[in-house]
């Protein structure tokens, strides 16, 4: 076996190894079954107050209750309604939560009439996600004296809580104290939340704000996906974590805050929440304001909170306090959290799981994003985002194919060098060494460009898969989902039916496979047949057999992922073949396509009409 074929087998065998691992642990996750909310009941229960300085709060808890529908819980308790160009939704009365959130541009799916987003739902129904502020009382105020989970809030200002809309809620607590809630909300999803409390009466009070968002349950949805991190997510003083929904629940309990915890005390700048593939809930309190931070989990109703605690504060008889924090709850695009994050939020862009490879899935990302703004368009975006990675790497593939051309150059002279070392496998490396010395050729060369693409294309697959400017990003025609499997297949004629492909990650998804995963083969084929097939039998095996071997893996993969591979294909392709040109080596690519289809002539040895050999018998 030469060099070349020997180097080309190892860089192209590894990349198989690299990609079928992958396949394998990672495989593309699978849809959740639907759940049916009238046949199952779930705990519920009124929200836990947030351990105060002096002593945590109680659970008062409604264990075992059936859950009730969406409709059935936003008509229990008056509303105000929450309506922007991007929002629409309403907060509850009862404990003043932001319970009722829904997403006007986003879509359940690309069909036609899909439902909007819903981000945030009320207490009581099965998949109850909301947020809340209160006060934990402290020495002068009793528990009861402070809003809570289920106080009812009075509307004092304002009808619809929308852009320059704010409004105002306040409660009384009928012992000379006073509360108010001012809430707005921009453009986008930043809401704004302002406490405060008038102390009318004649002794001081001592209490702590906070702030929490609430999850009944691990969410319904989960994907389950090891690329894709689902649960809390926090930065804490400039370092980011990101802890998974079963790591909540299996924390030790923690004293000071009643049930089990992750907690982070003193941060003096930070946020907290909880993240899903595209939505997030986030709890931002304001610059300058230090804080604690917690996960909790209660066990006894399978509960899920992010809670901010701020200081204790001590409120003078007639005097007034007032605490400002900020909810984010909504989408996670790119452009806006870098708004957020050059506005003052610390690190907001990085609640994009961006991954381990985050050095080369931020720019990748950046790139592909400042190109679809010039094209409008992500499919050609990717396209053009493939070509100017081959222009950053054509250096090394410059001088990659220069030296697959002179080791072309080379082959008759290596054939000499066969023929003389004969079995002496030594004498046939050392002569093969001098060669590639005396004519200065690198036989590993080869291999770079091909080593690189691996993490780039694992960069990219994470950009495709997390990022939501691909969710239902279209290309054309039929490929209105650049984040989602080919569409097409035999079955439908390749989109031309007027009907679906089999699902995805289904047998017969595997077997009815998309125009994209097989235009890669043929592209990898075609890439191929720029170099003679290999004389080794074991070889000509390999090389026949993977580029269908990488169509079949690759066909359930995004279809953004396959149109870049198809096109760093061709670019390849039309790299290698002017390059080995241009030094001097024509390609023979008809030809080497003509004998891959010409019958291989049998053994002798195997053939019985073959003559037979001296002194046989």
């Amino acid at each position: 076996m030469d060099e070349q074929n020997k180097n080309l087998i190892l860089a192209t065998g590894l990349s198989f190894v690299v990609i079928l691992v992958w396949f394998v642990l990672f495989p593309p996750p699978e849809a959740e079954a639907p759940i049916d909310g009238t046949a199952q009941t779930t705990a519920t229960q009124s929200d836990a107050s947030v351990p105060a300085a002096p002593a945590p709060g109680a659970d008062p808890a409604a264990i075992g209750t059936a859950p009730q529908t969406r409709t059935d819980a936003l008509q229990s308790a008056p509303r105000v309604q929450i309506e922007t160009s991007r929002l629409t939704g309403s907060i509850s009365l009862h404990g003043g939560r932001i319970d009722d959130l829904q997403l006007k541009d986003y879509r359940t799916t690309v069909e036609d009439g899909a439902p909007i987003v819903t981000m945030l739902s009320p207490q009581g129904t099965l998949d109850a996600y909301y947020a809340l502020q209160g006060w934990a009382a402290g020495s002068g105020i009793a528990s009861e004296a402070v809003p809570g989970p289920d106080t009812t809030w009075t509307l004092s200002a304002g009808e619809t809580l929308g852009i320059n809309a704010p409004i105002s809620l306040t409660w009384d607590n009928g012992a000379g104290q006073t509360f108010g809630r001012t809430i707005s909300v921009d453009e986008n999803y930043m809401f704004s939340l302002t406490q405060t409390i008038a102390n009318n009466g004649e002794a001081p009070v001592t209490l702590a704000p906070y702030g929490m968002i609430v999850q009944h349950t691990q969410p319904d949805d989960l994907e389950n996906f090891f690329i894709l991190h689902e649960g809390a997510v926090a930065i804490a003083d400039g370092e980011l974590s990101e802890t998974d929904w079963d790591d909540i629940s299996e924390a030790e309990v923690n004293a000071a805050w009643g049930r089990q915890a992750i907690v982070n005390e003193g941060i003096s700048e930070g946020w907290i929440g909880f993240t899903d593939h595209f939505w997030q809930a986030i709890l931002i309190p304001s610059a300058g304001q230090t804080f604690d931070q917690a996960l909790t989990y209660d066990a006894r109703s399978d509960i899920y909170r992010a809670v901010t605690r701020l200081p204790t504060q001590v409120v003078e008889a007639g005097a007034t306090a007032e605490m400002t924090t900020q909810l984010f709850a909504g989408a996670k695009e790119w452009a806006t959290l870098r708004d957020y994050e050059t506005a003052g939020v610390p690190k907001f862009i990085d609640s994009i799981d961006w991954g381990w490879f985050f050095f080369l899935t931020k720019p990748i990302f950046w790139l592909l994003h400042e190109i679809n703004k010039l094209i409008g368009n992500m499919g050609w975006a990717i396209i053009g985002l493939t070509l100017i990675i081959k222009a950053i790497l054509f250096p090394l593939a410059y001088k990659s194919y220069v030296s697959m051309a002179k080791m072309k150059e080379l082959q008759p002279e290596m054939e000499k060098l066969k023929e003389k070392a004969g079995d002496d496998r030594q004498k046939m490396q050392q002569g093969m060494m001098e060669l590639y010395k005396k004519n200065k050729v690198n036989p590993a060369a080869g291999c770079l460009p091909i080593l690189l693409q691996i993490p780039i294309f694992f960069s990219l697959y994470k950009v495709i898969f997390v990022t939501i400017e691909l969710r239902h990003a279209p290309w054309f025609g039929v490929f209105n989902d650049l984040s989602a499997p080919d569409p097409t297949s035999i079955f439908n004629l390749y989109g031309l039916a007027p009907w679906a492909a089999p699902e995805p990650n289904t047998f017969m998804a595997l077997i009815f496979i998309g125009i994209l995963p097989l235009l890669l083969g043929i592209s990898m084929w075609l890439q191929q047949k720029l170099n003679p097939a290999p004389t080794d039998p074991t070889q000509q095996m390999i090389f026949a057999w993977m580029p269908w071997v990488f169509m079949f893996m690759l066909g359930s993969f995004a279809s953004g992922l396959v149109v870049y591979w198809i096109a760093n294909n061709t670019i390849t392709f039309t790299q290698q073949y002017l390059i080995m040109r241009s030094q001097g080596y024509k390609p023979d690519l008809l030809g080497n396509i003509k004998g891959s289809f010409k019958r291989k002539p049998k053994e002798a040895a195997n053939d019985p009409k073959a003559p037979a050999k001296k002194g046989g018998k």
